[in-house]
């Protein structure tokens, strides 16, 4: 949704309502995280090339687990165009 949010349109604000009516529905939801040993940390990342169509720029993203459990993650689109895979 905070990709739109320089030309907002109104399927964006169905989609912001969408996820807002879920989070207020799932008020006991959270993150669990059972103690175990031994203590095991995964990340794992991904890029793809030129994957938005309108602007040709790539997505970069990455995803870390401890003990199978995600603690963090994040994805995000280049402020530059790579004219290559290998520069993206």
């Amino acid at each position: 949704i905070s990709r739109f949010m320089s030309k907002p349109r109104y399927s964006h604000l169905q989609a912001a309502f969408r996820t807002l009516k879920y989070l207020k529905n799932v008020p006991g939801k959270g993150l669990f995280y059972v103690v175990h040993n031994p203590h095991r940390i995964q990340a794992f990342s991904n890029l793809d090339w030129a994957t938005c169509y309108i602007t040709r720029k790539s997505i970069t993203g990455y995803c870390i687990f401890y003990n199978n459990y995600l603690i963090a993650w994040k994805s995000k689109k280049q402020n530059t165009i790579s004219r290559s895979s290998i520069k993206a």
